[in-house]
């Protein structure tokens, strides 16, 4: 099986070539590939299948070539991954599978934008965050408030007055199930500065990660409700580096970088 190996701010995945829809991604063996002491070590997995023979897709084939399969660590089928789409991106230019001016990318959460900028950072159009209300998550006994927040996938963005840095985040914060039946991920934030937060998440189906592209997005939503704003550039920073969230009136950009590290064949 071959594979590469790709992280966007210390976010990281495998990246599994199978244009014509081949492989069979079995749950118990995603989560092989991502143990981090019997596999290669990963937040999830991102299978690069065409649009076209990916029947839960198939209907976006004319707009997009290129469908991201994307798995958490566990084996759990997911939306949408930020950091994923834009480490997928980065091997569609690097193999050569795209126009790398601008081009669209197939995800469970709808169709993903993609440009690159000179400098060779990946903004991808994260389309119109969507505010559902408000819920409260149960970190180490304390209860935090956040925004429900859809990003393509649940969100939960809690603006915390604690140091975030100091939070244990080594199980799955409690949630409502109720507001959440499929599973939330849970960011800790903390606004910073001007247009600036500090964030930490514990994604689910793979626990805390270094990043999260759609948390970062969540975070900037959750830090302007805060500033009484709706719209600007907001700086995200997370525990593997920094991303850069626009929000405007129609959608919102991520931006950030996403590099590939390592390739090779992995023994079944």
């Amino acid at each position: 099986m071959r594979f590469l190996k790709g992280h966007g701010t210390e976010n990281d995945f495998v990246i599994l070539p199978d244009p014509d829809g081949e492989l069979e991604l079995t749950a118990a063996r995603v989560a092989a590939i991502c143990d981090r002491r019997a596999g290669l070590g990963a937040d999830g997995v991102l299978r690069v299948v065409r649009t076209k023979v990916s029947p839960e897709v198939s209907h976006l084939a004319g707009q997009a070539e290129w469908f991201m399969d994307y798995r958490n660590s566990d084996g759990s089928m997911a939306e949408m991954c930020g950091n994923g789409v834009r480490v997928f991106a980065r091997h569609l230019i690097d193999a050569g599978l795209t126009d790398p001016a601008e081009f669209a990318i197939a995800t469970r959460g709808g169709l993903r934008a993609v440009r690159v900028d000179a400098a060779g950072e990946i903004s991808v159009d994260m389309g119109l965050p969507r505010v559902l209300g408000e819920s409260v998550a149960t970190v180490a006994g304390q209860e935090y408030t956040g925004l429900h927040i859809d990003v393509g996938n649940p969100h939960l963005a809690c603006v915390i007055g604690d140091p975030v840095t100091q939070l244990v985040l080594d199980h799955q914060p409690a949630f409502d199930p109720a507001v959440f039946p499929t599973g939330v991920n849970i960011e800790l934030l903390n606004a910073v500065g001007p247009r600036r937060a500090v964030m930490r998440v514990y994604e689910r189906g793979s626990g805390e990660t270094r990043s999260c592209g759609t948390g970062a997005v969540a975070t900037a939503v959750a830090a302007a409700h805060l500033a009484g704003e709706s719209t600007g550039t907001w700086t995200v920073e997370v525990l593997g580096g920094r991303l850069t969230v626009t929000l405007t009136a129609e959608t919102s950009y991520l931006a950030g970088p996403a590099v590939i590290i390592a390739s090779g064949e992995l023994a079944e």
